[in-house]
């Protein structure tokens, strides 16, 4: 439900609820309450046998039962002792910076962690601007607990009342004195730090404490003095020997009572602290502020008309101290006319200030209700607006699956199901069709990898015209392996193993390297080996005893390992068994070996020597002894046969002048 321009302050004191429920007046200078309530407690609620929450709670139910608050503002006040306030001088800055200065000046000031605490701030009247820039700028810095703020408002959540503001009593005070008693100040833009208007310390006496004020309308500061009502009652039951509600009583009507000098003789020893404590706090207040300049005392609340108080503070104050007859900005005499509210005026300050906040009138409009109350609240609103929203939507889409039904059902499938059946069979066999042509390239490209790999060996770094030619390689290394006779091939006479001219290759790794300098140098002592242990030149051709000139650059080096049976005791005489069999037949014909390769389709063989092929430099690395084994034998007389086995390890390097790249590959 939208809120209407009405307001209700409410103040929930000690002693009794107070309310009044206002509107704009006929002009800004005044307002007009329509509604009030007071409602006095059975026990004042910090008596000990007295149960304030139930207490509270009551009064609620007959306020709720007497008046409504449905639609309108509810604005109440929280105690100033339960608050924190700081005024703060700010350097000149701009005025865009305020918000943030403020906040890291909130961190220094409120001594809890900002996430503890509900807090709120205001510029004050009275400063000026230049270019953008503050100056002579001063801010209210207002802060509460956040456990402390949530237990004002759960009387208020128990009997369903939503809070709109929560104030602290002292700026309640401060808002209605500016609206209400000091009518003649100079507009802000005139203002003037150093003769500033004449100071009002307003008195607010409650039941257990009493908030002091002093304003001159653009700066104010307060202090909660713990001093109120119900110490006075408190003199007389210790001083007479009274219970609690027979001294509350006698302190009410003083002046009918039989022996009035003894009940102000018991009450003197709180007058004279409250004196002290007021005379404490202005002599503060002016030691902080040596421009004030103090005019006057305003006495509110009914505790202030305990008689011959307002006379004795008058005398020892040096302040003529007055109580208000009458709320000048306040119309409404259904209100202000009505005798409960009349003899009570002096308790309705609060109210007033409360309702002036609600009506966008009041000089501090600062606000510690918190904030996730306030955006819960407005989404709660919203919600049937959404919901509204949502069906709306709702019946559109509604209203356009009607329609779209509508055109379906003029075209019904059946008269299409004959068409549909075709095209479900020729989906099904395009699906089979392609399913069936996907799993046959599948097995296509998996073949023609394996092909590509086997025929066009590794791409080295991706270039073009840089392959491996596998196929020559192999084409050279199968030149030069040794072959048996062929005209025993021809007459298929059996060779045994031992004097096969056979070479058996196990294993062809090829590994890159960008330095063959380096691994030269690593067999060179090997082939000097070699040379030596033969009596003829190394693998790589030179004089006996010494190493070849061997490559340099990048290329590939080519390992095989194989194993032949060339070993019987006559090739041992001849010194062609072991390595030296793998010298004279596969290494031999390395060094001098011509290969003939195909050229292209149609074309004749290109004969090329191994070293044109950037084949060079081979040398056996390992030459492990030769060893005897026991196989198998086609003879009759025996089942075993005994044949000497050979292995060795071979390397030789690939040149390639224009490698790039580094590749490892393994057949």
């Amino acid at each position: 439900m939208a809120k209407t321009t009405a307001v209700w302050g409410i103040d929930i004191g000690q002693c009794a609820l107070k309310a009044m429920r206002c509107h704009a007046g006929e002009d800004d200078s005044h307002i007009t309450a329509d509604a009030f309530d007071y409602i006095e407690y059975p026990k004042i609620l910090s008596q000990p046998e007295a149960d304030p929450a139930e207490l509270v709670r009551e009064a609620l139910e007959l306020f709720l039962s007497r008046n409504s608050v449905r639609g309108d503002k509810v604005a109440i006040s929280v105690s100033g002792q339960s608050g924190l306030a700081r005024f703060i001088k700010l350097p000149p800055v701009e005025s865009k910076k305020i918000p943030d200065i403020v906040k890291y000046e909130a961190r220094q000031q409120i001594p809890f962690a900002l996430e503890d605490v509900v807090w709120d701030y205001q510029q004050m009247a009275g400063g000026s601007e230049e270019d953008g820039f503050a100056l002579e700028t001063e801010v209210g810095l207002f802060a509460m607990k956040r456990d402390q703020v949530f237990r004002a408002l759960k009387p208020f959540e128990v009997a369903g009342i939503e809070l709109d503001i929560i104030q602290l009593t002292p700026l309640a005070i401060y808002n209605f004195t500016v609206f209400d008693q000091m009518n003649e100040l100079p507009p802000p833009d005139q203002y003037d730090p150093d003769d500033p208007p004449e100071s009002v310390v307003v008195l607010s006496l409650g039941t257990d404490t009493t908030d002091l004020v002093i304003t001159n309308g653009y700066r104010v500061w307060q202090r909660s003095i713990p001093l109120g009502g119900s110490h006075f009652t408190k003199a007389l039951t210790k001083e007479l020997r009274l219970t609690f509600a027979k001294a509350e009583h006698l302190k009410r009507n003083a002046m009918q009572a039989e022996d009035t000098r003894a009940i102000f003789q018991a009450m003197r020893p709180v007058y004279n602290d409250l004196l002290t404590e007021i005379q404490r706090s202005i002599g503060y207040f002016t030691t902080i502020d040596r421009g004030a300049k103090i005019g006057r005392v305003i006495a509110l609340g009914n505790a202030t008309k305990l008689k011959g108080l307002q006379k004795y503070l008058s005398q020892n104050l040096g302040y003529p101290v007055t109580e208000v007859e009458s709320y000048r900005g306040l119309t409404g005499s259904a209100v202000t006319m009505a005798p409960i509210f009349k003899d009570n005026l002096l308790s309705f300050a609060v109210c007033y200030g409360l309702t002036l906040q609600g009506l966008g009138k009041a000089a501090l409009s600062t606000n510690l209700l918190p904030r996730e109350i306030v955006t819960n609240r407005l989404v709660r609103q919203k919600k049937p607006w959404v919901v509204g929203l949502v069906a709306a939507m709702l019946l559109g889409c509604a209203v356009n699956f009607l329609g779209h039904w509508r055109a379906w059902n003029l075209v019904r499938e059946e008269r299409f199901k004959p068409v549909y059946g075709q095209v479900d069979q020729l989906v099904g066999k395009s699906e089979d069709v392609q399913n069936s042509y996907e799993v046959a390239n599948r097995k296509f490209l998996n073949v023609k990898k394996m092909g590509d790999s086997i025929v066009a060996g590794t791409n080295i770094a991706g270039e073009e015209g840089n392959r491996i030619q596998w196929l020559q390689v192999l084409t050279a290394i199968n030149h030069c392996l040794p072959q048996n006779d062929p005209t025993l091939r021809s007459k298929q006479t059996v060779i045994p193993i031992g004097e096969r001219n056979e070479i058996h290759i196990e294993q062809i790794e090829l590994e890159y390297s960008n330095n063959l300098a380096a691994w030269y140098a690593g067999v060179a002592d090997k082939m000097k080996a070699g040379g030596a242990k033969s009596g003829k030149p190394a693998e790589g051709k030179t004089a006996p005893g010494a190493a070849p000139q061997g490559p340099t650059g990048e290329g590939w080096i080519i390992q095989i390992r194989g194993v032949h049976y060339h070993n019987e005791p006559e090739a041992r005489e001849l010194g062609n068994d072991g390595p030296e069999f793998v010298r004279n037949t596969f290494i031999k014909e390395f060094n001098q070996a011509t290969v003939d390769l195909p050229a292209g389709k149609g074309e004749p063989a290109v004969k090329r020597t191994i070293k044109e092929l950037g084949l060079g430099f081979p040398v056996l690395v390992e030459t492990p002894p030769v060893t005897e084994l026991q196989v198998e034998s086609n003879d009759e007389e025996t089942d075993q046969k005994t044949v000497r086995e050979s292995v060795f390890t071979l390397q030789f390097c690939w040149q390639k002048k224009q490698a790039k790249a580094r590749a490892t590959f393994s057949p």
